[in-house]
């Protein structure tokens, strides 16, 4: 007798949206499929939820497709909303001409994405559901999971797909609760809103989300002084104009076939095909290295001056490694000795991922700005901050130097991958108690880097899966959509395979029965 698939997704986020697509796009048998997540933000998750035009994606819509192995889907649908609403701003970036928009137009693309996925995975004959509950608990049942809800609801799936997302903002200096402190910014729309517009503020970490949250001030109207400040002063690369490059050596597979045979590789080895990638592109893989070297050597500012004035370099250089570390990064990872991992992640992590998350050359301009006029100072080398006796804050760095004063302090930090967000950790931890799940030392849960399966014991899970950020420890770059999107696709074929072997096994217990 045959039997549907049943299919749990925890978590609706930008993560579930790509899985939905994969599922309509992979001819599993119907059956069903139920989403569980409270937040308000049903397919859009934290980063791309209603706030300021400022708050911008810094990737080309061709690489913002949540569909596998079709790169102009975002671009068909911006084109049909630019048809419907008629002349307005195509956000553009004038450097280079490429669109980056609002990260609430794309959270949009996310809803009507979500929405059709299930309308096709429905006319396929599929039961779909989305209950606006938070998973509190899983528990074995039947070759199965049973999902039981913090409201008492238990749904039995045979398979789980975990897409919770990403976890609250760090706070190395534990300010959080301190008069002053803004310890989560998203959504800028309402964290800004209450800032006077002439007091001093101080943007705790360099990356995109400081840079998001110092372009929002401006744009607010802030007169004020603006401090960015973070250990490194590290800032993200300006993303440059692109240039057409097919990888030839650094391909996803070639290091997919060194897995089949079984073969581990070396962080020698692995340099040694990218120093062969960028031979036969004409270039110099010492380029990059020595970029990579001054990220925590000289003056930040003179830094981005000069990456905003390569914007047009005819260098492909960074151009491939930004399309080399996503594309083939997932398929190097998993190969590496666990020791060279961590060297890896201690010696180069910040700069690998300000090389490859660049900003648009339209924000570095407005930042320069911002410096030229003596409104914001990026102030490296961050050593403490602590609330002030009479109110604000004071930042300390290395040497001896003055310290820093600000009134007000945002906190741009990024979310550790050690840590899981608040709403999803009891479910974690729970999974971890009942051996469904195994946590990995670098953060997340370990899990098989071809199906993205969960891995305890070193033995993997057909039930179960994580899509995204609590991948992270097994996996690299598990946050950008490309990455995420190929990873769903292997999901939703792992999960059509499992059902295709069960239905042959079932049909071959009727064949036995039957005679």
């Amino acid at each position: 007798m045959s039997r549907t698939v049943d299919i749990g997704v925890v978590g609706g986020g930008a993560s579930a949206v790509c899985l939905l697509d994969a599922l309509a796009e992979t001819d599993t048998p119907p059956g069903s499929v139920t989403v569980f997540e409270p937040s308000r933000h049903l397919w859009r998750g934290r980063p791309y939820q209603p706030d300021l035009e400022t708050v911008r994606v810094n990737i080309a819509p061709e690489g913002m497709s949540v569909r596998f192995g079709d790169h102009t889907l975002f671009q068909r649908w911006l084109a049909e909303r630019d048809a419907a609403a008629g002349a307005g701003r195509d956000f553009a970036d004038p450097f280079i001409g490429t669109r980056f928009v609002p990260r609430a137009v794309f959270g949009s693309y996310l809803e009507h994405s979500a929405h059709e996925a299930l309308r096709r995975l429905e006319q396929r004959g599929w039961r779909t559901e989305v209950v606006r509950e938070r998973v509190a608990r899983m528990t074995p049942a039947d070759g199965g999971v049973v999902l039981g809800t913090e409201h008492g609801r238990r749904v039995r799936v045979d398979h789980a797909v975990l897409c919770v997302g990403r976890g609250l903002p760090g706070d190395p200096y534990s300010l959080t609760g301190s008069a002053g402190f803004i310890a989560d910014p998203y959504p800028l729309m309402h964290s800004l809103a209450g800032i006077d517009p002439q007091q001093r503020v101080g943007v705790v970490g360099s990356g995109l989300t400081g840079v998001d949250v110092v372009l929002s001030l401006a744009a607010r109207g802030h007169r004020g002084r603006m401090l960015l400040l973070s250990r490194t002063g590290v800032l993200p690369l300006v993303r440059q104009r692109p240039l057409p490059y097919t990888l030839r050596h650094f391909t996803p597979q070639r290091f997919r076939e060194a897995a089949a045979r079984g073969e581990t590789v070396t962080l020698e080895e692995v340099v040694a095909t990218m120093r062969a990638e960028f031979a036969a592109a004409g270039e110099d893989l010492g380029s990059v290295s020595a970029e990579i070297a001054a990220f925590t050597d000289g003056d930040p500012v003179r830094r981005l001056r000069r990456h905003l004035a390569e914007v047009d370099s005819p260098s492909q250089a960074l151009r491939i490694l930004q399309h080399a570390v996503p594309a083939t990064g997932p398929d190097v990872w998993p190969r590496l000795p666990e020791h060279e991992k961590d060297q890896l992640l201690r010696a180069h992590h910040r700069a690998v991922m300000s090389l490859c998350c660049p900003m648009p050359p339209a924000s570095a301009a407005a930042l320069l700005g911002l410096i030229d006029s003596g409104q914001l100072e990026i102030v490296p080398g961050l050593r403490h901050i602590e609330p002030a006796a009479g109110g604000g804050f004071t930042a300390r760095t290395d040497g001896d130097g003055p310290a820093h004063r600000a009134d007000i302090l945002v906190n741009a930090v990024n979310s550790s991958p050690r840590l899981q967000s608040p709403s999803a950790e009891p479910l974690v931890a729970a999974m971890v108690g009942a051996h469904l799940a195994e946590r990995h030392p670098r953060g997340g849960v370990r899990v098989e880097r071809a199906t993205s399966r969960l891995v305890v014991n070193g033995m993997t899970d057909r039930r179960l899966y994580a899509l995204g950020d609590l991948a992270s420890g097994s996996l690299f770059f598990t946050f950008g959509l490309p990455s995420i999107v190929d990873r769903a696709y292997d999901i939703a074929g792992a999960i059509r395979d499992d059902a295709v072997e069960a239905a042959s096994c079932r049909f071959e217990d009727d064949a036995l029965q039957d005679a």
